[in-house]
């Protein structure tokens, strides 16, 4: 598969994970935290703010290609 294509199709697949991951990490936390203190949703938002680097990563190193020895 050409380069630019991998580049647009992981590109495409980041933008389509980002939205997804936002719309369910805020649904999830509108339906179970509402009545949580105040470092449970710190805690909460820290976490899941950075969860979604981890398939970003896997995506991003497809995108690459494979390794050169």
């Amino acid at each position: 598969m050409p380069v630019r294509l991998k580049k647009l199709i992981g590109t495409v697949l980041i933008i389509i994970l980002v939205s997804i991951y936002a719309v369910l990490a805020t649904t999830i936390a509108t339906l179970t935290l509402a009545t949580s203190p105040w470092w449970v949703h710190l805690l909460y938002f820290g976490l899941s703010g950075v969860l979604w680097v981890l398939p970003a990563m896997v995506i991003i190193r497809w995108m690459a290609g494979p390794r050169k020895t």
